[in-house]
């Protein structure tokens, strides 16, 4: 019964910042790396960060020095601030876990996604 739930997403212009959070619950034995991933509206569901279970990051160069992924003190929650944000930033913005449920191969988990609309 593991679940990703994502919050934060919004409205705003551009300049702004927004941030946003994913918490994994349910019978989660171990969490390899969480992640966020988006997809604009006509393209394909790209990575924009992920964060592994010893801290090592990763961003695509469209949002480097912009956007910084963290992890929450419990290891089971990931955050997204997102700062100067561009019109281009628009997107669904999923959460992504790479885990092992119990007594459950590792495998991904995603979340429903949330929507990050910047205006111009």
């Amino acid at each position: 019964q593991v679940q990703l739930v994502e919050s934060g997403g919004g409205l705003v212009q551009a300049g702004g910042s927004l941030r946003l959070s994913c918490a994994a619950s349910g019978s989660i034995f171990s969490i390899n790396a969480m992640g966020w991933y988006r997809q604009a509206p006509g393209k394909q569901r790209e990575l924009v960060s992920v964060i592994t279970s010893r801290g090592s990051t990763n961003y695509a160069d469209s949002v480097k020095g912009r956007f910084t992924i963290s992890r929450g003190n419990a290891k089971n929650t990931v955050y997204l601030q997102m700062n100067s944000l561009k019109p281009e930033d628009t997107a669904v913005y999923y959460c992504n876990a790479d885990l092992r449920a119990t007594a459950t191969p590792r495998r991904d988990y995603w979340g429903q996604g949330t929507q990050v609309t910047v205006s111009s």
